[in-house]
């Protein structure tokens, strides 16, 4: 595997947000001809035959996931099922089909919430030198949103991150004392853009759940973690 950061969100939610806006900008008016995707052309043949019917299971699979409530086992298995058929065709789309193109431009992939070509002259990433701030929401029963940003946005760019990096990681647990290092927050997860969600158990109310987060780059180097937080589940 190369050893640079995926491009493909690991996240649930990210992931589905990031081949929605894929899709819905593909078919936006003027986009699909102008970008090699005309119905009648190869490419364009190979979307809707291939690439759409992945992507209508997958949309379905998701939104029947998306309501921790109805969540079942069956549920589960059906997202990652059709997870696990779309994001080969979501490469190729984005590889074969318009990474490659030379009348698709780097807007248009930015757009697509795709990465831009590489550029020779591209620097490296740099180590981030601060720790995400965060805040976070416990308004709804059994769920913790975290919300990231670079320490010097303001509120017009709540949601940025420093330059180079790729996301925030999230290490976490659910202790009965408060934790001293950072090694007791034995889960991670990994976010490339805010809010991080996550969702508990009835019995998990009342408890302890602790946090702590680092910028990771795009070449999946770490910076400092934040001080840990202490949330109680609602």
């Amino acid at each position: 595997m190369d050893k640079k950061r995926d491009w493909l969100p690991r996240n649930h939610e990210d992931l589905y947000k990031q081949v929605v806006l894929t899709w819905n900008y593909a078919l936006a008016p003027g986009n699909r001809a102008r970008m090699g995707l005309a119905p009648d052309s190869p490419q364009g043949i190979w979307f809707d035959t291939v690439f759409t019917p992945a992507f209508n299971n997958y949309g379905s699979a998701y939104v029947a996931w998306s309501n921790p409530h109805e969540r079942t086992d069956i549920i589960i298995t059906k997202l990652e099922e059709a997870e696990a058929v779309l994001k080969p065709l979501y490469r190729i789309l984005y590889t074969g089909t318009l990474k490659n193109s030379p009348v698709v431009t780097d807007d248009d992939l930015q757009s697509m919430g795709l990465p831009k070509r590489p550029s020779s002259s591209r620097t490296p990433s740099p180590v981030a030198t601060t720790s995400p701030a965060s805040h976070v929401d416990t308004g709804t029963q059994r769920r913790v949103i975290i919300y990231f940003s670079d320490q010097h946005s303001n509120e017009e760019t709540a949601k940025a991150k420093p330059p180079g990096q790729h996301g925030a990681e999230i290490r976490w647990a659910v202790l009965d004392i408060a934790p001293v290092d950072i090694s007791a927050l034995t889960h991670s997860s990994f976010d490339t853009r805010s809010p991080f969600t996550l969702d508990f158990e009835g019995h998990d109310r009342g408890k302890h759940f602790y946090y702590s987060l680092c910028w990771e780059n795009t070449r999946g180097e770490k910076g400092p973690y934040s001080p840990i937080v202490e949330v109680v589940i609602p």
